[in-house]
């Protein structure tokens, strides 16, 4: 029977779990400077600096600065995805459905207002090379899906669904990705405190829900 070194075990455990916390620290630091910057003028030095690595520790788990990019996109789409799949809209009429789409958009959005600069840069400096498809097939996709549902029912009025799907996202999206155009209009307040996120939550749902509604 083969011996167990424990030591060497519980070495080797704590190595992955500091593995993984620098990893997760990394991703953090990006998140924050890909955000602000966007992926042509985020700096690695920057990174390294937030997270009191070397950049070689970055390239030691990154290849590249766009393999860094592409993971943090992934982190960050890859929960608003589980979050989207655990909703259970199936179940639900599609103005129920759609209601509790947009409740759960607009959470993901407040807990991370990154993702709109994020996917605003993305747009603008790559034109989409790495946006992730899989997050517009499924968020685009189920609007579009509740859309045509409500309209063969006579819950939602006639509508074009693509670009319905699209302005409902901007809706919900533009507050966030535009805050600092945006905070003139309520000076001395915070656009991220709870009290206006609440606000824009329930004005982009009724707004988006009273456009909807046959």
């Amino acid at each position: 029977m083969p011996v167990i070194n424990k030591q060497k075990t519980t070495k080797t455990a704590n190595l992955t779990r500091n593995s993984e916390a620098t990893k997760n620290q990394l991703l953090d630091a990006a998140e924050a400077e890909f955000a602000g910057t966007g992926l042509i003028a985020a700096r690695l030095d920057t990174i390294a600096a937030q997270t009191g690595v070397t950049k070689a520790t970055i390239y030691y788990y990154f290849s590249s600065k766009e393999e860094l990019y592409r993971a943090v996109l992934e982190r960050c789409f890859t929960e608003a995805l589980e979050m989207m799949e655990q909703l259970q809209l199936d179940c639900l009429p599609p103005d129920a459905a759609l209601v509790r789409l947009l409740e759960q958009m607009l959470c993901c959005m407040s807990e991370n207002p990154r993702i709109g600069s994020m996917l605003s840069l993305e747009a603008i400096q790559n034109k989409g090379k790495y946006y992730p498809k899989q997050l517009g097939d499924l968020l685009y996709g189920t609007i579009i899906e509740i859309l045509e549902q409500g309209m063969s029912i006579g819950v939602f009025r006639e509508l074009e669904p693509r670009h319905t799907a699209v302005n409902i996202v901007g809706i919900c999206t533009f507050y966030f990705t535009a805050q600092e155009n945006l905070k003139y209009l309520w000076p001395g307040k915070r656009l991220l405190g709870k009290e206006l996120l609440q606000r824009h939550t329930q004005e982009s749902i009724d707004l988006i829900m009273a456009g909807v509604r046959n």
